[in-house]
């Protein structure tokens, strides 16, 4: 009987563990390494309205700061470059160059302000230069993103790294949603300012709603996509002008 139990433990603890339908280790850490803020595209340099924000007293604290970024990722993300990336993911999975150039016009013709447009092509240019040093740096779409005129954007870039990594676009999507909320976090760090623990649970509630915001812009039809939020892009105008400034955006 004591054999029998032994002989049962072992069976059990020697089962294989299911792999159906888990992301391959490769792939993981690609995504990690793409929505780290060390990737260097310069995200940690822009705060995308926040600092106007702070500065017109909209934001002054951990839980304004929360409520903020939290209805940006819901409000923009969600409905433009969330979407836009997933549709970018096909139209590179299936290399249809002709979606993927309408997909980068759209993006850089709904940024309303210079430095907003500025930092899409800055930031997808620099993922086409750190791609282009990687082991797929032969990969005939890289040359076909790098002809977008006057540059690729960076959700755009982004799909194609996603694509480049073997990821899905729902993990693709979640590794470019979680790369701006950590760069966003980092902006109320310096902006508002907030302390490393305030940062964390601010960054937790975005964490929470990040996966809804996802399922979202994978299900939101391409006539409704839509980048309509006035009062950043008033304060990105704003931004440009204001006096004393740490980010560029």
């Amino acid at each position: 009987m004591c054999m029998a139990r032994a002989a049962v433990t072992t069976t059990t603890m020697t089962t294989a563990i299911p792999t159906e339908g888990v992301t391959p280790a490769a792939t993981l850490l690609r995504l990690i390494w793409l929505a780290s803020p060390a990737l260097p595209v310069g995200g940690f340099s822009y705060s995308e309205g926040l600092e106007s924000a702070v500065e017109t007293g909209r934001v002054g604290n951990e839980n304004s700061a929360a409520a903020w970024l939290v209805q940006q990722l819901e409000l923009t993300l969600a409905r433009s470059d969330l979407p836009v990336l997933a549709r970018a993911h096909a139209a590179w999975a299936s290399d249809d160059i002709q979606a993927a150039t309408g997909l980068n016009d759209w993006v850089r013709n709904t940024r309303e302000s210079s430095e907003l447009r500025a930092q899409t092509e800055q930031m997808g240019r620099s993922l086409l230069d750190w791609l282009r040093n990687g082991e797929q740096a032969t990969d005939p779409r890289l040359a076909r993103l790098a002809a977008f005129s006057p540059a690729p954007t960076w959700p755009l870039a982004f799909a194609l790294a996603g694509t480049l990594a073997g990821a899905g676009a729902r993990d693709t999507l979640l590794a470019f949603g979680f790369g701006w909320c950590e760069n966003m976090v980092q902006a109320a760090m310096k902006a508002v300012p907030l302390g490393q623990a305030a940062a964390q649970r601010v960054l937790a509630q975005l964490a929470a709603a990040l996966p809804a915001a996802v399922d979202h812009a994978l299900a939101v039809p391409d006539d409704d996509r839509q980048a309509f939020a006035p009062m950043l892009a008033i304060l990105s105008a704003q931004h440009e002008v204001q006096y004393s400034r740490l980010f560029r955006s």
